[in-house]
């Protein structure tokens, strides 16, 4: 893998704040050596002693630090002396303990489950969910990802695959398992007797039309000519064809409704019994006949690929992506007051449902723990292979930049310091001359 480069610090105002304390510090040394150099040419006698005491002390201190700090990034004047360039030569090496240290002190499962443990998620949750700004945080984001979701799913690719999967989930599916199945649950709990019920009293109710006896009074009078032409045209002479078939149309209609009637009231009619035989062996030649159950799903399957059925698939989902999309881009979403609605009485219930804040932290401590476990390793080599990755001179230039200004205090104290040591001990060796 080639070096990637950490980002550029050109806009960084910190490498102006660098500038100005290498500045600094540098400015401090070359003043401690000027005054070295005056103290020397004045003879550094009587109060030039003393100045040449603090210079001196203070070059010393100053180049001592200069050296130490220059020594972590690079090697100083570019000499390679041992143990210089400290960082980029460790690259590697502070590389795996950075990872170690996120890992041991940011992902070990059981810090980071005490820390959880202390936030109590559930309970911040339900105080955060109370708060009706926080809830437009939510639904706003939601109603953005919803629109868009629905604007992909507009796509024709998207589509196709959709209905391709619905299809392929329909071919599969065992409609004489299923079938029989539901049958088999109605008939256990008589619910197939209420079918009955429903389908006797729509056929009474319909044979006690008037257009219902018209239409058998006309069908029995064309019956009648057709098969017997002769005895007919005999009737007419002596009474009205159609005059009787409409009095036995209307006499049969009310025998019919009349059995009807005595079906639906009678819980062991013969019909009751003969729909229950009949539900029995359907179920049982759902379950055992392979032939029967071959060609209802063969039936099935005709239907399922037909281009009505994929038409009115296409239809439907048409119709509801839009009316989902109008409803989520309207300002009175009905399916946002819906989630808002929701998410509030959620938050209202954790405020007031301690099992179920507790039950809430369990989960959220054992998917953490869990997600910890299994990511943890990850995370650690990830972090040690970027850092390893970055190029050594924009490795040092971000740390320097990070931390070098901090360093260019040392510079400074150092000569500083360096001269108030040096002024005490020229004061301790005068004191100990007298």
């Amino acid at each position: 893998m080639p070096d990637s480069p950490v980002p550029a610090d050109s806009a960084d105002p910190r490498a102006a704040d660098l500038r100005r304390m290498k500045l600094v510090a540098l400015s401090c040394l070359l003043a401690s050596l000027a005054g070295l150099i005056l103290s020397l040419a004045m003879g550094a006698a009587g109060p030039w002693a003393w100045l040449k005491a603090f210079c001196e002390a203070a070059a010393i201190g100053g180049l001592a630090d200069w050296f130490a700090v220059v020594a972590l990034f690079r090697h100083p004047l570019g000499l390679p002396i041992p143990h210089t360039a400290l960082i980029p030569q460790g690259k590697h090496r502070i590389a795996d303990s950075l990872a170690e240290f996120v890992r041991d002190n940011f992902l070990h499962p059981e810090v980071l489950l005490q820390k959880l443990e202390i936030l109590n998620p559930g309970e911040r949750l339900g105080q955060w969910l109370r708060e009706p700004a926080h809830l437009a945080q939510v639904t706003g984001p939601v109603r953005a990802m919803a629109v868009e979701a629905l604007s992909l799913l507009n796509e024709q690719a998207v589509r196709r695959a959709l209905g391709e999967f619905l299809v392929a989930r329909a071919l599969s599916w065992n409609a004489t398992g299923t079938a029989a199945s539901v049958l088999d649950v109605m008939t256990q709990s008589g619910r197939h007797q209420d079918v009955l019920d429903g389908a006797l009293s729509k056929l009474r109710d319909y044979l006690a039309t008037p257009e219902v006896r018209t239409l058998v009074a006309a069908r029995l009078v064309k019956f009648a000519r057709a098969q017997w032409p002769k005895a007919t045209s005999l009737v007419d002479t002596i009474a009205n064809v159609d005059k009787m078939a409409d009095s036995l149309s209307d006499k049969l209609a009310l025998q019919l409704v009349e059995e009807v009637q005595t079906a639906l009231s009678q819980p062991d009619h013969s019909v009751r019994r003969q729909f229950d035989a009949w539900i029995t062996e359907f179920i049982a030649r759902l379950r055992e006949d392979p032939e029967f159950a071959r060609e209802v799903n063969a039936l099935k399957d005709r239907i399922v690929r037909s281009d009505d059925v994929r038409a009115y698939l296409d239809s439907v989902w048409t119709e509801v992506r839009a009316s989902v999309d109008a409803d989520l881009r309207r300002d009175d979403s009905a399916l946002m007051r819906h989630l808002d609605r929701s998410l509030a009485a959620l938050g209202e219930r954790l405020g007031s449902d301690p099992a179920l804040v507790g039950a809430i932290n369990a989960h959220l401590l054992s998917g953490a723990e869990r997600l910890v476990g299994g990511m943890r390793d990850g995370v650690t080599r990830h972090i040690a292979s970027t850092v390893k990755s970055w190029d050594d001179r924009s490795l040092v230039r971000q740390i320097e930049l990070g931390v070098g200004r901090d360093l260019q205090f040392i510079r400074l104290n150092g000569t500083l310091v360096g001269g108030v040591i040096g002024l005490l001990l020229y004061a301790i060796t005068l004191l100990a001359q007298r």
